[in-house]
């Protein structure tokens, strides 16, 4: 049996060859002829879809719907008609019907509608698995050439992509092999990474779009000639502005969407400071050696973003009216959106937003939040609910109605680590799961990416620094000493700070407010 259905129509003798259409389809079909018997047959059994006649005699149809809906409030509905007044079709629309017709239908329009609603789900769930797996081969085949930055960008994009539309459907046999080949993909990248990574910073031609240089090369041209907002979402991982895309589209068009690069570390410290610089880390230690902190250095690394950025827009020669801001809990974002018509009289304002670094964070340390952060789906799904119950959603539609331009970034993104590496060094050796920074660090060579010299990363030297060694794709440092206590406690977290697709490539995008 394919499915059970209830026809009601006041003229069901004349649909007879409509309803031996669907039985020789293997559908099971019980037909009324006025809505009061609909409701009455509704109750006493389960249908899996009911059509239903808008002109009937007794109850009309609309008030049928009503009343099945009452008692059966997910079974699909599909209202037939011959009305074409709006009216009704938007009360229909209105009561959640899952289709509307107009008479005359045709047993395939039928056939359309049952498959639409009872079998879309396996029918999308085969038609997603075949399109991957043609797509497979040829992102086997991509990641098997000489990818460039570009490349690079382009294979994540699609792999975000996949994972995304695997995640719909209930057959998890395509995830796990989507997770095979984003294994593999991040095992590549670091190796690109490793060969490369020094010299874009040392000035080679090849070197892609970067998180020191985007102020100079893409927000001030951009910003040019309109008000516009830069909001940076701290943490923010481009498959997390996929899921937010659908919900800022509610108030923008997209105008541009980039993937760029980030830098080493890929922490706050270093990359945000980094963005509103337009410099790299040492470059910002030689010049605010009294605003600059070091690893050792007591208090926040991130505390003087706004001096950078003043710094920046003055070399750059952008004597603009600007405003920077920064939101770290609900209370600020309250503020800022109530203060916002101060906003709407500058030129430029940057909105630095921390909830989804505080997300990640919460998600190590609170075990409720593990539990709603299980998986990467989950964790896409918290950011999107987060988000549209957000004093920064308030904060994005008051933007959108000043008619003004919005640039979403963010400074880094973050892995789910689950493969610990053994690393031990001295008491000082900071405390980042991804990267060490010290003196007399030992480990398994082939397990690092390592800085031997800080100034070749353009990162500072301090008391503490000889060298910097980053983690690679899921791995995260830990001590042999407590080696139990760091792999249950940390295992399967999201982390940042070291080499992999997630972290390194994040999302840079153009917004115009929607008229």
């Amino acid at each position: 049996m394919q499915g059970k259905i209830l026809w009601a129509d006041d003229e069901i003798e004349l649909l007879k060859p409509h309803i031996m259409f669907l039985e020789s389809k293997g559908y099971v079909v019980d037909s009324v002829n006025n809505g009061g018997d609909a409701v009455e047959k509704s109750n006493e059994l389960d249908y899996d879809i009911i059509f239903l006649d808008e002109n009937m005699p007794g109850i009309s149809g609309l008030e049928t719907l009503s009343r099945i809906k009452e008692s059966k409030p997910y079974v699909p509905v599909v209202m037939i008609t011959k009305s074409e007044e709006e009216h009704i079709m938007e009360e229909a629309i209105g009561s959640k019907i899952a289709d509307y017709l107009i008479k005359p239908v045709n047993p395939n329009q039928i056939l359309l509608s049952i498959k639409k609603n009872l079998d879309q789900s396996k029918l999308v769930s085969q038609k997603t698995n075949s399109n991957y797996q043609q797509d497979f081969r040829q992102l086997g085949m991509q990641l098997s050439g000489n990818l460039d930055a570009a490349g690079w960008s382009e294979i994540y994009a699609k792999l975000v992509f996949w994972e995304l539309e695997l995640e719909k459907i209930e057959d998890s046999g395509m995830r796990e092999i989507l997770n095979m080949q984003k294994k593999e993909a991040n095992q590549l990248f670091v190796r690109y990474i490793e060969k490369n990574y020094l010299n874009w910073l040392n000035g080679d031609d090849d070197a892609p779009q970067m998180i020191h240089t985007l102020m100079k090369d893409r927000v001030i041209p951009a910003s040019e000639g309109t008000k516009t907002f830069v909001l940076v979402i701290d943490n923010l991982r481009f498959d997390q502005w996929k899921v937010l895309q659908p919900a800022f589209s509610k108030h923008f068009n997209i105008e541009s969407e980039e993937i760029i690069y980030s830098i080493l570390p890929t922490a706050t410290h270093y990359a945000r400071n980094a963005f509103f610089a337009g410099l790299l880390p040492s470059e910002i230690a030689k010049r605010f050696p009294h605003l600059w902190k070091n690893e050792e250095d007591e208090g926040g690394k991130n505390m003087h973003e706004k001096d950078f950025l003043e710094a920046n827009l003055k070399r750059l020669g952008k004597n603009v009216k600007w405003s920077y801001n920064k939101i770290t809990n609900l209370d600020a974002g309250k503020k800022l959106a109530d203060n916002f018509n101060q906003l709407k009289e500058n030129e430029i304002n940057f909105i630095v937003y921390n909830f989804v670094d505080m997300l990640s964070h919460a998600r190590t340390e609170m075990e409720v939040i593990r539990e709603l952060a299980s998986d990467e789906a989950a964790y896409r799904s918290l950011t999107l609910s987060w988000y549209e119950h957000s004093t920064l959603y308030d904060i994005v539609k008051k933007i959108a109605d000043c008619g003004a331009k919005l640039i979403i970034t963010t400074d880094h993104g973050t892995v789910k680590v689950n493969s610990p590496v053994k690393i031990v060094g001295e008491r000082s050796t900071n405390s980042n799961l991804r990267y060490k920074v010290g003196r007399g660090l030992s480990y398994n060579e082939k397990d690092v990416f390592r800085i031997a010299d800080p100034q070749d990363g353009f990162l500072p030297k301090s008391k503490m620094a000889s060298e910097y060694v980053f983690a690679k794709g899921d791995d995260y440092f830990v001590y042999p000493n407590n080696y139990n206590h760091f792999v249950n406690y940390y295992g399967n977290t999201f982390q940042h700070g070291g080499i992999s697709l997630e972290e390194i490539l994040i999302p840079f995008i153009e917004m115009k407010a929607k008229k």
